[in-house]
């Protein structure tokens, strides 16, 4: 009995250095706080190589969410733990603002631009004024066309803007596809199928997307400007405050330019 018990007590001593070990290791790799940051799917690639580049010269990560603006809005108003909020609608950052969820009213960081983007192949030619959309219409020659969910996307909200404004709203609605964010609409446009979309210009500048299709920007007057803004939230860390300004800073606009963003002045 008494070898038992050493038995049964040397086991426990082992259980209680292993989770010893385990709590040490959990707090090392905490130190560095990494702040979850939302953002719109538009910047996917444009703030993946800025939040890299913040690390190189920095050391200090950030976690990067994509989707849709409408729907990040919402989550951050039923107390999602975001630290930071880039959202392509600036409305919806004067909404969070106006419920004291955030630190300020934010800033303009970007205008975005929306793009035709047609697959290869497609009889849909690539022309920003949408002629090319609307001879393939009228050729019954456009089956599946996407665009992201103009409900709580705001480049969705762009393109049904855009389309209404060149009459091809109602006849092009049978064949719409929509995308939850415009980054999935994008995917959806040159998919197998598909004769294309309207999506993001820095989507379609996007290296996933070369080889895969043509693109042209549609006339930024025939829809409401995607004024571009971000937000630290209400308990935000430094951490955070510091890749808000790396976004801001001559580095993260030269790579927000690149990417086909207009750039506000200062």
């Amino acid at each position: 009995m008494p070898s038992i018990l050493r038995l049964r007590r040397s086991a426990l001593a082992a259980i209680v250095c292993a989770l010893a070990v385990l709590w040490v290791s959990l707090a090392a790799a905490g130190v560095r706080d990494d702040p979850l940051i939302a953002a719109a799917s538009d910047l996917r690639f444009a703030l993946e190589e800025i939040a890299a580049r913040f690390e190189r010269e920095t050391g200090q990560g950030v976690r990067l969410t994509f989707g849709s603006s409408g729907s990040f809005a919402r989550q951050i108003e039923q107390g999602a733990g975001f630290e930071m909020f880039l959202s392509a609608d600036e409305e919806l950052v004067f909404r969070l603002a106006d419920k004291g969820l955030t630190k300020d009213r934010g800033a303009l960081y970007a205008i975005g631009r929306l793009a035709l983007v047609v697959p290869a192949g497609s009889p849909v030619s690539p022309s920003g004024d949408l002629t090319g959309l609307r001879a393939a219409l009228a050729a019954h020659r456009v089956k599946r066309f996407a665009i992201a969910n103009p409900e709580h996307a705001p480049y969705g909200r762009a393109a049904e803007e855009a389309l209404r404004h060149a009459g091809l709203w109602e006849p092009l609605r049978p064949h719409l596809v929509f995308g939850e964010n415009v980054s999935q609409a994008a995917q959806f446009a040159v998919a197998d199928g598909s004769q294309g979309g309207l999506i993001a210009g820095s989507l379609a500048l996007a290296p996933s997307m070369q080889g895969r299709g043509r693109f042209a920007l549609v006339p930024a007057s025939w829809h409401r400007p995607l004024r571009q803004r971000m937000v630290l939230l209400r308990d935000a860390t430094p951490a955070a405050g510091r890749f808000h300004a790396y976004v801001l800073s001559d580095a993260g606009r030269e790579i927000m330019k690149r990417y086909g963003f207009e750039l506000p002045a200062g």
